[in-house]
């Protein structure tokens, strides 16, 4: 990343500013979907110093998941103002002649964390259970949110609510057709189930974020103040993120807690109330069944990436090496649960 190059893209850009200068400029470790770097601009705005923390997500050469820069910033634009706390929208730029890959800008939200197992540290045992609590209302908020007329419409396909599942199914499904270098046969018995046991049509079509888990939100004690990564995010049926939210795989305590934090049965209470829709158990085990293929379909995208040369970033092998075993056992669990 290049600051000279920031700095005369942004100056033009904002009104009346001069000697505008780009200082600590890190890259956050991450970025598996999308390269993101941090920095503080400062400029001269008439007669007064100003500076500001920025974040830009721009474009890598590969990813563990295939996304559009401008269907996530359109989701970011849309929660822009409302009770989902998201960070403000500066820029988005299509054209890779400024910083070497399409991009866009936004507002950095400071003195939060985000890593998910800091969470889980006593230093946060008096606040988890806020924070668990504010997680599944903020879910609720995302779905009850009205999108139509909002950015979002436009930027992507509306579905009806007894193809959400089938439409979510057949992407997964051909990513994993796509990337897999060798045999899958727990995720292709996985396939298998969710085709021949469909589940119930979408009770209404929402916002789905895609990736809403512990890890994807900036937090302290005092509550959550940013939800990030809304790189997958299109609408279909809300027993999506409900489900990827409970899956196991994103159990960092290793105690049966949702995302190290809440029980499934709290969560789900929460939610209900958030939401004001009440959580057909069979249909969520259907999505928590999908949430296990999905993640195969992610972490088979990664992998080749990497044995195809496309990236040298070592989260792309790691994580896919790490999960890619783990995955299939957590397929195997969530198919013996039962109906």
């Amino acid at each position: 990343m290049d600051a000279t190059a920031l700095e005369r893209y942004m100056e033009p850009r904002l009104p009346g500013a001069s000697g505008l200068k780009v200082t600590n400029l890190l890259r956050i470790p991450g970025g598996a979907s999308r390269e993101t770097w941090m920095y503080d601009a400062e400029w001269t705005e008439a007669g007064q110093p100003k500076t500001s923390p920025f974040i830009v997500r721009i474009d890598p050469p590969a990813s563990l998941v295939e996304s559009e820069r401008e269907v996530e910033y359109a989701f970011y634009r849309a929660y822009a103002g409302t009770s989902v706390p998201v960070p403000g929208m500066r820029w988005l730029e299509q054209d890779p002649q400024h910083l070497g890959a399409a991009f866009f800008i936004m507002d950095r939200i400071v003195g939060c964390d985000s890593n998910p197992r800091v969470i889980l540290e006593p230093r946060y045992d008096a606040a988890r259970p806020m924070l668990a609590r504010r997680f599944y209302e903020i879910l609720g908020e995302i779905q009850r949110f009205d999108w139509r007329g909002s950015p979002i419409e436009s930027a992507v396909p509306v579905p009806a609510a007894n193809e959400c599942w089938k439409r979510e199914l057949a992407y997964w499904e051909g990513m994993i057709d796509k990337n897999e270098q060798s045999p899958n046969p727990i995720t292709r018995a996985a396939i298998r189930w969710l085709r021949a046991n469909p589940p119930p049509p979408a009770k209404k079509v929402v916002v789905v974020h895609g990736d809403y888990r512990v890890g994807n939100f900036l937090y302290t004690d005092e509550g959550i103040h940013g939800v990030l990564d809304w790189e997958m995010a299109h609408l279909g049926d809300p027993m999506e993120d409900l489900a990827w939210s409970c899956h196991e795989v994103w159990e960092w305590g290793r105690d049966g807690k949702k995302g190290g934090i809440v029980a499934q049965d709290e969560a789900i209470a929460v939610y209900e109330k958030a939401s004001g829709m009440k959580v057909d158990r069979k249909a969520l085990r259907w999505w928590d069944v999908f949430s296990g293929v999905k993640g195969q379909g992610i972490w088979l995208t990664g992998a080749r990436s990497y044995a195809d040369g496309r990236t040298q970033e070592l989260i792309m092998v790691t994580t896919s090496y790490w999960l890619l075993n783990f995955q299939e056992e957590v397929i195997l669990r969530s198919l013996g649960r039962g109906a």
